[in-house]
C-alpha cells in the first residue's frame, strides 16, 4: 500500500473489489479458494498484502484473467481506486504451483 493509504484500505478494497470478484469465480468453479492476507509480523514493508487464489486448472487461469478484464470494464473506477492506494513500484508477482486436495 502507499504510505498515505488509509488504515482500512485493504479492508475497503477487499469488501468492494476482491471479495465480489473472487466469490463469483468461486461460485463458477473457476477457483477453489482465495485469500487476502497481511503480515502479522512484518518481514516486508508495512502495508504489504497478498492475494492468493487456487485455480482449478490452466483454463481457469484464463477465466480469472477474462473476468478481471470484464470487471474493470463494468466498473471503470475500480482500476483507478486500486491504483490510488497501491504502490506499484514495489510490485512483485509470483506464480506458485501446489498440489492440493479439496473435499
Amino acid at each position: 500500500m502507499k504510505a498515505d493509504a488509509p488504515n482500512d484500505a485493504i479492508e475497503t478494497l477487499s469488501k468492494n473489489l476482491f471479495v465480489p470478484f473472487f466469490e463469483k469465480l468461486l461460485a463458477d468453479g473457476a477457483i477453489h479458494e482465495y485469500e487476502i492476507n497481511t503480515e502479522a509480523i512484518h518481514t516486508t514493508a508495512p502495508g504489504t498484502f497478498f492475494v492468493f487464489y487456487v485455480a482449478a486448472n490452466a483454463e481457469a487461469l484464463d477465466k480469472v484473467n477474462s473476468s478481471l478484464r470484464e470487471t474493470m470494464k463494468a466498473s471503470p473506477l475500480s482500476g483507478p481506486a486500486f491504483g490510488s492506494l497501491v504502490d506499484f513500484e514495489k510490485h512483485r508477482d509470483d506464480l506458485l504451483r501446489s498440489v492440493a486436495t479439496y473435499k
